[in-house]
């Protein structure tokens, strides 16, 4: 087994954050974003700076797809190059498994808008466009990991937050009046695929993440993904079948189960193991090196200070735990 974080955290300070992380997460270690920071730390402006041959902009309405890059694009790169900067010189010789976090090709044609308006999850081809040129971004920005942490594994974990809406037809057209149609399971993995093969393609393991309900998992694993990271309390029994089907055919569980905010109560490290060894026992997973993974219910980004830093120690002591009583 082992523990990580989903990425975001509160503040502002990146060089605390990941200074934190290496200390707290050492295993597999998180590049910590920081979304308080403002526009182009934000979830979508931070993929946006590795998108190639696409330029995007902040407007009234959100981000929109440009002729070239503009001021707030230019920021998303410049911050995400701050951070990298400090990945490199904080992370040297302590991590030999990192994972960083991308907005998924559904998320981001859901979240911007084409240059002449209405969202890009309208057009097929601006679709499989945008997604094209994520891919290509995520395999770059891969390899600058590497070479600015030498001999370190690479996991990527791609943020679906949207993708449930995206299946239900869940996503308001720009007038709010109507909404885009129903995306079907074939044209979901077809996208999710032209990221999972850029990830393997340059030897990093791909890893979903969504802590909305009902994203399929079947879907998920279908898709080529080697786990899924989603929030255990989401799950009613049928989920917990589905589960066990996805993980014999060998989609790796990430159970968020530590909360993302601080509850009234701090919970017992014994009764978040418990409940996360149930789970495992139902879906027949066992506990090896390395896997399944254990994490927050979602970001820290909402989180306070104390709480994050309480959470990336819980997920520590809750492996632990489970690990000693497998």
């Amino acid at each position: 087994m082992t523990a990580t974080l989903v990425g975001s955290l509160p503040g502002t300070d990146v060089r605390e954050a990941v200074r934190m992380m290496v200390d707290l997460l050492p295993d597999l270690t998180p590049v910590p974003e920081l979304p308080g920071r403002g526009v182009g730390a934000d979830m979508v402006g931070r993929t946006a700076a590795l998108l190639v041959g696409l330029g995007i902009d902040l407007q009234p309405a959100g981000w929109r797809l440009t002729d070239a890059p503009g001021v707030d694009h230019r920021r998303a790169r410049s911050l995400l190059a701050q951070d990298l900067d400090v990945v490199e010189e904080e992370w040297q010789g302590h991590t030999t498994r990192i994972k960083t976090q991308v907005t998924g090709p559904w998320t981001l044609v859901a979240s911007i808008e084409r240059p002449r308006g209405d969202r890009v999850l309208a057009d097929h081809g601006a679709r499989r466009e945008v997604a094209e040129s994520l891919a290509e971004g995520v395999a770059l920005h891969v390899a600058d990991l590497r070479r600015r942490v030498p001999g370190a594994e690479v996991v990527v974990q791609v943020d679906e937050p949207g993708l449930t809406a995206v299946l239900e037809g869940g996503v308001r057209t720009a007038s709010g009046f109507s909404r885009h149609r129903v995306i079907h399971a074939p044209e979901a993995d077809a996208l999710l695929r032209l990221v999972v093969d850029a990830v393997r393609g340059v030897g990093a393991t791909p890893v979903l993440h969504s802590c909305a309900p009902r994203v399929p998992v079947a879907l998920v694993g279908g898709a080529g993904f080697d786990g899924y990271s989603f929030d255990l309390g989401l799950l009613d029994d049928a989920g917990i079948e589905r589960w066990a089907q996805a993980h014999d055919e060998g989609l790796a569980p990430w159970i968020g189960v530590v909360p993302s905010l601080a509850p009234d109560t701090d919970p017992s490290v014994n009764d978040l193991a418990s409940r996360t060894s149930r789970f495992l026992d139902r879906i027949g997973a066992a506990v090896v090196p390395g896997l399944p993974v254990v994490t927050p219910t979602c970001g820290l980004a909402g989180a306070t200070p104390a709480w994050a830093r309480r959470a990336a120690r819980l997920v520590g002591q809750v492996d632990s735990a489970v690990l000693d009583s497998a």
